[in-house]
């Protein structure tokens, strides 16, 4: 090969590099449909903690984040249109509905913008989805009740928000569990929209429909509220599947420490935001990455509880940021 060959071939293969490694110009935006509990804020917390180093250092010019004032997926369509309008690279989203973004996530991504959903997936093909296999949470619940209460029992359930993938897979895993433990009975159900305020009045007024209640069910930020009603009329306190909150973990402390009270805690970490960004500066950076991606959830026992209330933040959530290299080893799988 000719110098001027060796010199143009040696440019372009630069040339590839750069446009594979350099995503300092590109913008992140993340769509979120709801901010109103804990592990919401949580969330939001963790992605601006991570992306604004991010930003410090160069690795993407920015990466806002947005939040809809009601969770409606007609408005957060509306968000995300905008987003296109305003010419980010790409859009993080935890979605209102799994199929009622996908008509503006398919904008999306033909006008070239690459979509990440997590939390909230969608299922329109073009996007990427981070989850955890909330299926399997779910029938854990019941695992981990059958081996406390062999004889089984009536069981709460407090589902999360009306319509979101979350609620409905974890509902479908508790299901599963069910068919495998017949000794255990769902003999009331609530929607405690995953904050434990909502979840205490609506457990307070189901209660006095309800036969004795072994164990309850929950989905995350709802087990405080639960055990507040159980107390507030005195009836006997069941098993409550904690999703760690703050006010749950200590609460559980307590309980353990005046009357022996043994649970179990499971929920997604907040982070999962964070991964997900990662995961969208990975395909803008031009790795191959899967469409689908599952993470871990974070689970909390009795011998792990103390150290997971000392490292949650009152009023916050069990959690972990995520990093770049966690991101390459998911995506790795």
């Amino acid at each position: 090969m000719t110098r001027k060959g060796l010199m143009l071939t040696a440019a372009v293969m630069l040339a590839g590099t750069a446009a594979m490694a350099d995503t300092a110009d590109k913008k992140i935006a993340l769509s979120n449909n709801y901010a109103g509990n804990s592990w919401r804020q949580a969330m939001l917390e963790s992605w601006q903690r991570v992306t604004e180093k991010a930003v410090a250092d160069g690795v993407v010019a920015s990466a806002d984040a947005f939040t809809t004032a009601e969770n409606q997926a007609t408005e957060q369509a509306a968000q995300i249109q905008n987003m296109i309008l305003q010419g980010y690279d790409a859009i993080v989203i935890n979605a209102a509905s799994p199929t009622a973004l996908n008509g503006a996530v398919k904008e999306a991504c033909d006008a070239g913008i690459t979509v990440v959903s997590f939390d909230g997936i969608v299922t329109e093909p073009c996007a990427w989805r981070v989850a955890v296999d909330f299926k399997a949470m779910g029938k854990g619940e019941i695992e981990y009740l059958a081996t406390r209460l062999p004889e089984g029992g009536n069981l709460l359930e407090i589902r999360g928000l009306a319509g979101v993938s979350v609620d409905d897979e974890i509902h479908a895993g508790i299901g599963e569990g069910l068919a495998a433990h017949p000794n255990f009975k769902v003999v009331g159900s609530v929607n405690g929209d995953w904050a434990q305020d909502v979840a205490q009045k609506a457990v307070a007024g189901i209660l006095p429909s309800l036969p004795e209640i072994v164990g309850v069910v929950t989905q995350g930020g709802d087990g405080y509220g639960a055990a507040q009603a159980f107390a507030a009329v005195g009836r006997p306190m069941p098993i409550i599947v904690m999703g760690n909150r703050q006010d749950e973990l200590k609460w559980w402390a307590e309980q353990r420490d005046a009357a022996q009270y043994e649970t179990m805690s499971t929920s997604i970490a907040p982070g999962v935001s964070t991964l997900a960004f990662w995961v969208a500066q990975q395909i803008l950076d031009g790795q191959e990455v899967p469409k689908d991606l599952t993470v871990p959830f974070l689970s909390v026992t009795q011998d792990t509880l103390d150290q997971a209330l000392k490292d949650t933040p009152e009023g916050g959530v069990t959690s972990v940021d995520y990093t770049l290299d966690d991101a390459k080893k998911v995506i790795g799988g």
